[in-house]
Formats: structure tokens, sequence, C-alpha cells
């Protein structure tokens, strides 16, 4: 469960920022399932209360920006540059896209309060249904955007629309050079 280093994304190409955001998120979904194993045999040792923070650091300070970058800045200017023929669709994406975000963030305040107790050394139990429920959510989240909502961004989108949405998903983050 140790944390891996990672080179920060590339936000002059946020369509590939975007896709490496869902792989680093399935993997700290991954993770969590495995400290919900780990505790079952270990409790909440010393690797569990590191697990349990490098969550919550990841989850609060990555997952509400990636949804503001898609929220605000790549699925408004999808919606602008649409035809008529896929507005309808695209309509429907962006619906699901945001439904699934907001019950995305509900289990996380429910799951961040576990993981704070966690971190802080309580021997509080890792509810593995609700992790579960949690990371399976994503991952068909991230399907359907990378099968769908990506591939409609790379056809709808301009360079002009990708550079404004990488300069946005910079200053979203406070960085001011070209890459993370």
């Amino acid at each position: 469960m140790s944390d891996l280093p990672s080179k920060g994304p590339d936000f002059s190409k946020p369509l590939d920022a975007l896709k490496a955001c869902h792989a680093r998120i399935r993997l700290e979904c991954d993770r969590m399932c495995q400290l919900v194993e780990h505790m079952k045999s270990h409790g909440c040792d010393e690797e569990a209360r590191q697990a349990g923070a490098r969550l919550m650091r990841y989850f609060d300070t990555a997952a509400r920006p990636h949804h503001e970058d898609e929220e605000e800045d790549l699925l408004p200017r999808m919606m602008t540059a649409a035809t008529m023929g896929r507005a309808s669709r695209l309509t429907r994406l962006v619906a699901e896209v945001a439904t699934e975000h907001r019950e995305m963030d509900r289990l996380w305040t429910e799951l961040r309060a576990a993981l704070q107790e966690i971190s802080a050394g309580e021997t509080f139990p890792l509810d593995a249904l609700l992790v579960d429920g949690f990371a399976k959510l994503y991952t068909s989240h991230i399907v359907t955007e990378e099968a769908n909502v990506l591939p409609l961004a790379e056809m709808l989108l301009s360079r002009e629309d990708l550079a404004e949405i990488g300069v946005s998903m910079r200053q979203r983050r406070g960085i001011t050079t070209e890459k993370a």
C-alpha cells in the first residue's frame, strides 16, 4: 500500500490529463479496497493509519478538481460545439456524469469520516460494502467517460478549446507552469 511517486499531468493535453487522473483514481480505489482487507488481518496499525491519511489527501485534493474540470470546462464546451444530432446524446451524458459526481461526493463524505478515524488511530471498521460501492461507481463512471465523453470531446473540441481547458485545469490547481 505504498505511495508511488507520480509525474504530474500535462495540462497542455487536457484529455490525456483527465485519462491520467482516471488511472490514478482506479489505483486509489484499489488501495482503498486493499485497506479493507488489510484491516481485517491487522486492524488499525501504522500502515492502515498511513493509508487512510493518503487516501484522504488524494480524494480531497484530486477528485473535486477533476469533477470541476469536467463540469465547468469540458462538458459546457462540448455542449456549445455539439451539433443538433449529437446534442441530445450529449445532454444525457452530461446529466449522467453530473449525477454520478454527486453520488461519488456523497459516498466520499461517508468514507472520509471513516478514514479520518482510521488515520487518527481509532479502531474504526471500514465498511467493505461502502468501499466496494464507491470503487464500482467510480469504475463504471470512468468507463462511461472514456468510452463516450472523451472520444466525443476529441471530435467536437478545437485546439483553442483544449488549450483553454488546460489553462483552467492548471489555474484550478494553482499551477503556473505548463506541466504539473
